[in-house]
Parts: structure tokens; sequence; C-alpha cells
């Protein structure tokens, strides 16, 4: 394993949950870091700007409370997702209140540059950054990332089409550091997969939409219960950049989603005055592969309990 000590022994299983846009809140981080996963969510959610100092106070402040009333089974860390593009006028701001807060792991997307890496690394927190590839892995640790998230074929959202086998090998080839793998993993015995194959920690996302604590449309949440990896359709026309979506929500909206254009990536913006992208995330669902295994919309310690239930399962069948 290549977690830093920061992250040692603080998890009660190996898991992230990965940053979800509009549906990730304080609610749902709490929860999951009270549950003894990672929990996260874009900084773009907080809105208007000076929403990400409040959630920063109150994740902070409910965290450290539970810590001392529960010294025996802490909360895990949680992260901020920073989304590293040309549009997103408020980066350096939103990097700011993460160096105000120190927060423990930031997972920055699309761009991955020096001077945002080492604002992070001032305080001693530690930079994650998702790639769909090996070149783009490359790139990020040569800027100063400290670890990969290996986005593969399957996973929700902004996804890459590598098999999470080839992926993971191809990386552990060059690199010895911390590496996360997210691809269509929902169930314990994907998080276990996921570390015999090389990685450190499972990110998960979809799993935890069906949350009670997840902030999104409860016909959302029910769609991932009735659903299958059939029932998912991989475009970059929502966003320009390509994801897997659920084809349910893109018929609502009153297209074929057997006959999608494609985008072009050159529009994408992330500014703090939303874009198309946000009405993307919230009325065309984001999803992964992984959804036959989620049956119901459960709390998120529910969900965690049942995920290292399986996972420890799997364990003692294999071993």
């Amino acid at each position: 394993m290549a977690l830093p000590k920061s992250l040692r022994g603080k998890l009660s299983l190996p898991v992230v949950g990965a940053p979800l846009f509009i549906i990730s809140n304080p609610d749902l981080v709490i929860a999951q870091c009270k549950a003894g996963v990672i929990g996260s969510f874009p900084a773009l959610n907080a809105r208007p700007i000076e929403v990400l100092d409040e959630w920063l106070t109150r994740i902070t402040e409910e965290l450290d409370a539970h810590n001392q009333a529960n010294p025996d089974s802490p909360a895990a860390p949680y992260a901020v997702n920073q989304i590293v593009h040309n549009s997103n006028d408020r980066l350096m701001h939103d990097v700011e209140m993460c160096v105000k807060y120190k927060v423990p792991v930031v997972i920055t997307s699309l761009g991955a540059r020096p001077e945002v890496f080492e604002a992070i690394h001032s305080y001693g927190g530690i930079c994650l950054h998702d790639v769909i590839n090996n070149r783009f892995a490359h790139k990020a640790i040569e800027k100063g990332a400290d670890g990969l998230i290996c986005v593969a074929a399957g996973a929700g959202g902004h996804a890459g089409t590598l098999s999470p086998m080839a992926f993971i090998q191809e990386v552990r080839e060059w690199f010895d550091g911390p590496v996360l793998l997210s691809g269509a993993i929902a169930t314990g015995d994907g998080v276990l997969a996921a570390q015999a194959m090389g990685a450190d920690l499972a990110y998960l996302g979809s799993a935890f939409i069906a949350t009670e604590e997840a902030n999104a449309d409860p016909a959302y949440k029910q769609a991932l219960v009735d659903y299958a990896a059939s029932d998912i359709v991989y475009t970059n026309l929502f966003t320009g950049v390509h994801g897997n979506y659920l084809k349910p929500s893109i018929e609502a909206a009153g297209m074929d989603p057997d006959n999608l254009p494609e985008s072009d990536p050159s529009k994408m913006n992330f500014g703090s005055g939303g874009s198309s992208k946000s009405k993307a995330w919230k009325d065309i669902w984001g999803c992964g592969q992984g959804i036959n295994a989620i049956k119901s919309v459960a709390p998120v310690a529910e969900f965690v309990a049942k995920l290292r239930t399986e996972y420890d399962a799997a364990k003692q069948r294999i071993l």
C-alpha cells in the first residue's frame, strides 16, 4: 500500500466517495466521513461563492465534534474537488479556502497546475488528480500531484474507456504512490478487487447518489435502483467531456440516447455564473455501469456497513 501517513489507519474501509456535481453537499460528506470513508464535494457545488466558507466551517466543526465524542472511532478525512479549467473563474479563491481550512485531501480534475498543488502542499495537504489514461497520469505527477485517481471504463459522470485492469497495470509499472481506482465499483467485492489489482483505495460515486443524504431528485435515486449497465450511454454531448449517463433521463429530455451528436470540447464552461453544464447534471443524470448492485435507497451509514460486510466476506472467500 502507498497511502500517505495522514491517511493510514484513518479509514474503516478503503473507499473514497467521489465528488458529485450538484449532489455532494455537507450532509453527504459528513455522513461518509462519520461512516469511515473519505467524503468529498466539488467546490463549485457551493454557490454562490460565499457558501464555500460556510460549508467548510460546518464540515470542520461537525467532524471535530464527532471525533471528540467518539475517540475510538474518529471520522475519516474529507476532500474537496477543484475543477482546474480556464473557465473556472473562482479556482484560486476556492484553493485559498482549502488552504484556510487545511482541507486534508484535494482532488483536481481536468487540469494539473503546479501552483494549485503547491498551495495545498503548503499546509501538508494531499493532492490527488483524476486521469483517464497513462499519458495524463505522467503529466499529473510531473506537475506535482501526490497521487492518481484512475477513472476507468464504466465510471459514472466523466470517465475514460480503458479497462481498469489494463489501466492500473500501466500506472503501477512506473508509479508507487497513492492510486485510487474508479469504474463501476458499487460493492465490497469490487473494493477488494480494486486493491487486488494494485489500487490503494476504491473511488465510488454512483452508489452514493442512492443515499438519503445525497442532494438528488428522488426519481434520480430510484432510477439507480431500477436500471442496470445496459441503460447507460457514453457521450460528450452534455459537457464537452465524455461521460456516462442514464438513458432514461436523456429520453425524458426529448433526445434519442442511441443517436446523440458529438459536442465541441471548446464550449466547456465552468464559470461561477453557471452554464448548461449545471443543467446537464441536474436533468441529464450521470451514472456508472455498476448500478445493478444498488437495490434500495438507504442512509450512508447503512450502505457503508453493507460494503464492509461484502468486503469482509469477499476476503474470506478468496483467502
